[in-house]
Parts: C-alpha cells; structure tokens; sequence
C-alpha cells in the first residue's frame, strides 16, 4: 500500500540532497584532514558550552593552554592551573581580553593538597565543575631504562600518573553531589606502544588508561562520564623542545606519519570539547586516538 501523501519527486530530491551533503562533507573532511580549521579568536558568550564550568590541569602552555581557550571562546567559565605563575597569568589575561571567562591558580599536581585546593577553589568561584580535564604532563629526556634516573622517573610517574589521581581523587565526589559530570584524561600514544626509550613516559600514561577504565566503571551510575585522549605528535612547546634535544625537525619527521603532519593543540581542545559534549554521552572509559591514525 502506498502512502497517497508521498510525492515520488520528493523522493528523487531527498536523494539528490543527500548524496549532494555527502559530497560537501566527504570534501570537507578529506580537505579538514590534512589542513586543520583555527582556533577561534573572539568569545561567543552564547556559545555551546555557556553556562559551563570547565577545569583544566596544565592550562597554561601547549594542549592545555588550547583547551582553556576553546572552552571560554565556546561560552564556559575555566578555571585552569600549572606550575608557572606568569606564564597562566599571561593566560588568564589574554582569553579576558578575547571576552572569555577564565581565572587562574597556580598549582602544582605533584601534590594531592594542591590539587585538592584547585578544585575547591574552582568550586567557590563557579559553583560546581561540569568538566575536568587532566592534562598536566612532562615529557623527560628519552634513554634506556638503566640510564633514566630514579629522579626523573619519580618526577614522571608524579606528575603524569599521580596528577591525574589526584584530579579523579577530589573531583569525582563533587561531580557525584552535583549529579554528574565529565572527566577527561591526557593519555597518549606511549599509552598503546612500548617505546624504548621512553620506558618512563610509557609508563605513565597507561597508568592513565588504567585509571581511566577504573573510574568509569565506578562512576558511570552517578552520570559521571570518565574517557581519555591520546594525541601522537602535536605542536606545542613540549614537543619543540624534546625534537631539538633529539636534534629533529617537523619537516623530517611528518612524513613518517599516518597522516603526515604534525597535529595542532587545538584539534587536541576540540576533541576534548567533542567528548566533554551532549555529542558523546554513549562514550565512558574509552580512549580516543587522535593520533591521525597512527594506532589503526
């Protein structure tokens, strides 16, 4: 039986329009893949995430600096930290001259009372956390395992591993009294790969793969979303100094790549936003690649 309000013509449209946006967005996405879109510059106080309160751990340089500053263009207040005091004073400043709203604490993730501190601070200046991001992270001169001192691997495992513990330890019974929440992780590609020299840095980050999967497990009845990212080679300070003490440059090394450049802090922000969003509520105690495709 056929429906007497159909028009077979609009049908052949329907069709048509479809196959048209399939080819607008293949285009886009294959154009997108290879040239990243930019950061927006000007805050949109009605933006997607207005109403928001965004934590950042690291948010003073590279990924995390990215991420402060997409979340307040989108609408969100942020509270962000790090070690350096004038570098997320700069921070602070510039993303309120670009009409966002974000306030700074210095903190160290090293230590539990600090971290402790940033999130009742942002709770008393905003009211609640709806997301947390744990991106505070050093990247330690590569060796062997019988070269990496025990320094250095204690400073590694404190900071990449015990920071994002720290974050879940005082940020989840907050989100659980608010009604839930998202927490996302900085975990990495080293997360996936036994690197050889960097035994220390592999190390860390699947301890955030781990604690990921734990909290999610654990949270997910409290509407608390808890996920990770894993980025490969993205440009930020970080990844500047570690190519000049190996004496490497980003032309030599992106065409070994999947796909072959290096990736930009705000594509890292975005995807953080993406999995912070109502776009990805099905998704807790997974790992995005966003590597390029560098783990397919």
């Amino acid at each position: 039986m056929t429906n007497p309000s159909f028009d077979p013509s609009r049908r052949a449209a329907l069709s048509l329009g479809v196959a048209a946006a399939g080819a607008l967005f293949a285009g886009q996405a294959a154009a997108n893949s290879l040239n990243p879109r930019e950061a927006t510059a000007t805050a949109d106080p009605d933006g997607p995430f207005k109403g928001k309160v965004i934590a950042v751990t690291g948010g003073n340089s590279g990924i995390g600096e990215a991420t402060v500053r997409a979340f307040a263009m989108a609408g969100a207040a942020v509270m962000f930290c790090a070690r350096r005091d004038a570098l997320g004073r700069e921070v602070e400043g510039s993303v309120r001259a670009a009409g966002g709203e974000a306030t700074w604490v210095q903190t160290d993730v090293r230590d539990p009372d600090q971290v402790k501190r940033f999130v009742e601070a942002t709770v008393e200046t905003y009211g609640r956390i709806d997301v947390l991001f744990n991106n505070a992270g050093i990247f330690m001169t590569p060796g062997a395992i019988e070269e990496i001192s025990v320094e250095n691997y204690r400073d590694m495992m404190a900071t990449n591993a015990d920071g994002v513990f720290f974050g879940l330890k005082y940020a989840l019974p907050v989100m659980k009294q608010q009604g839930g929440g998202v927490i996302v992780n900085m975990a990495s590609v080293a997360a996936h790969r036994g690197f050889g020299a960097t035994a220390h840095y592999n190390a860390s980050k699947h301890a955030v793969i781990g604690m990921t999967k734990a909290a999610a497990a654990t949270s997910a009845k409290d509407n608390i979303r808890v996920v990770s990212i894993s980025p490969l080679a993205v440009d930020t300070p970080m990844l500047r100094e570690s190519f000049d003490f190996q004496g490497l440059t980003y032309e030599a090394m992106a065409p070994n790549f999947v796909t072959p450049r290096i990736m930009t802090a705000h594509e890292m922000a975005e995807a953080v936003m993406f999995l912070a969003s109502d776009a990805a509520t099905s998704m807790n105690g997974m790992d995005l690649d966003v590597t390029g495709g560098q783990l397919a």
